[in-house]
């Protein structure tokens, strides 16, 4: 696939980007494309290696490694490389029922699988994927196409995160008449308020909304099922449901001083800055600023990174970032072998923001929250972190992290964001419809399945498997799909 000797002739070349002190200055995605000549180099460099792992979707040793989608990379670089853009996008969409939000946030665990990676450079997929998607709409290859015949029958979708929009997707092409129900004002769930505006605009969204409202499918906001609006006429109108409401219970640091003022949950952080940056472009003024305060962010993944990210466009005084776990090797390790995920310390555009501003990385790792001080006021004004270090446990003989004594330092802060992951799905929905949760606090279904206990009720996303990747969820909506489709007609011909 792609040109035999393209990874020989042509090196990876990345997506440019804007210069960190100059994209802190808005919220707008900061990568712009290569021209069409060097995008079709970058497609000609994926080998014909015989074994695409890119596309194998595998779990190995608990990680991810290739597409979970099973993407059919190697036939769209190829195409692309030709310059055959309509069959490339029809390629991609096959598998993919939204590569506008994936080439955007997804970490691209194909390309830590793909064979050039094994002893150089991998091939640029996601940017390879972005540019199809983008090219289909400008040239028209992604407008709506509705379904010609319906089935009669009617499916309801709780949540318009990736995983609802997906199942909903693929049943509306199927024929059935399917409504989305989001308890937000706008569609998209946490694609839409969750991720901030620099990572993935909104009009991208709203964009392909558009797409899925023409072919049919109906969409009702401000529905918090469970609650403004009723189960039971949910359960009497519609044939089956679909519960994919996301993993969306934040974990809690509990710690003394836990209950001053100015510590939020990330998720309500991010959210608050990106409704007020849709409504009025912060002139509302109602969300949680950051500028000139001394900000904390508790957690080292993706959502704390994109804390930093926003304080430091609010005009923070000084952002640190805690990680609870070692810093991670620059370069994988001889456990770490490919096509494993590499376990590699990378420093995303949060924390290159912060060494571009402040002189320095954010992360402080192997830390935690020992206290929370307050003033006189009840406000936060500084923390106080321990060490962390490995001890086994002589209980288990498992390594555990314990403080570290004598380790204890304090920081500044004026505002805490508390990114440390999430439990599980907010219970009153599924409560609501009767279904039964396991131990993770996700809805319970039978290995290989998405029916809950409760007839008609299936479900999908983090609301099934927990907080995961945005690939992941769309996955689980295309899949959900197939068991609605063939529960409802007693078989089904969705891919």
């Amino acid at each position: 696939m792609g040109k035999a000797t393209g990874f020989l002739e042509f090196d990876r070349e990345n997506t440019k980007t804007v210069d960190p002190k100059s994209r802190i200055k808005n919220y707008n995605e900061f990568h712009f494309p290569l021209c069409e000549k060097e995008r079709r180099n970058q497609g000609a460099r994926c080998m014909d290696c015989g074994v695409p792992f890119c596309q194998s979707g595998m779990m190995i040793k608990g990680m991810t490694s290739g597409c979970p989608l099973n993407n059919l990379i190697p036939e769209w670089n190829d195409l692309i490389y030709t310059g055959n853009w309509q069959q490339a996008y029809n390629r991609l969409k096959k598998t993919n029922s939204f590569p506008e939000f994936t080439s955007r946030v997804c970490p691209a665990p194909c390309e830590a699988a793909c064979t050039c990676g094994l002893n150089g450079d991998p091939v640029t997929v996601k940017d390879n994927e972005h540019a199809v998607i983008e090219k289909a709409y400008a040239e028209g290859y992604a407008a709506a196409h509705p379904p010609k015949l319906r089935t009669g029958k009617k499916v309801a979708v709780i949540g318009s995160g990736p995983a609802g929009l997906a199942a909903a997707d693929q049943l509306n092409k199927r024929g059935h008449s399917v409504t989305v129900f989001e308890r937000s004002d706008r569609l998209g769930g946490l694609l839409m308020y969750g991720i901030p505006n620099m990572k993935l605009e909104k009009w991208v969204i709203e964009r392909k909304i558009s797409v899925m409202k023409e072919e049919g499918v109906s969409f009702v906001v401000n529905a918090d099922v469970g609650k403004n609006y009723k189960v039971n006429k949910i359960l009497r109108d519609f044939d089956r449901v679909i519960l994919a409401c996301g993993a969306s219970n934040p974990r809690d640091i509990n710690a003394p001083g836990r209950d001053g003022l100015g510590i939020y949950f990330a998720v309500d952080y991010l959210k608050a800055t990106t409704k007020s940056l849709l409504d009025s472009n912060l002139e509302d003024g109602n969300y949680i600023s950051a500028k000139d305060k001394h900000v904390v962010v508790i957690g080292g993944g993706d959502t704390g990174n994109d804390c930093v990210g926003t304080a430091i466009r609010q005009g923070c005084a000084s952002v640190t970032q805690l990680e609870m776990m070692p810093k991670l090797p620059d370069k994988r390790t001889d456990d770490n072998t490919w096509p494993e995920w590499p376990r590699i310390c990378k420093t995303d555009y949060g924390q290159e923001e912060s060494i571009a501003v402040f002189g320095k990385d954010p992360r402080v790792y192997q830390t935690t929250v020992k206290e929370f001080v307050k003033d006189g006021e009840g406000k936060v004004c500084k923390i106080i972190t321990t060490r962390l270090a490995f001890e086994k446990d002589p209980e288990t003989g498992r390594n555990v992290m314990k403080p570290v004594e004598g380790s204890e330092k304090e920081i500044p802060a004026d505002l805490v964001l508390i990114a440390a992951g999430f439990l599980g799905c907010q219970s009153y929905v599924a409560d609501a419809f009767g279904t039964e949760l396991n131990v993770r606090t996700n809805v319970a279904t039978e290995a290989g399945s998405y029916q809950t206990s409760v007839p008609k009720v299936f479900v999908a996303g983090d609301m099934h498997r927990g907080q995961s990747l945005v690939v992941w969820a769309i996955r689980e909506g295309r899949e959900v799909a197939k068991e609605v489709d063939r529960s409802l007609m007693g078989y089904t011909n969705l891919a």
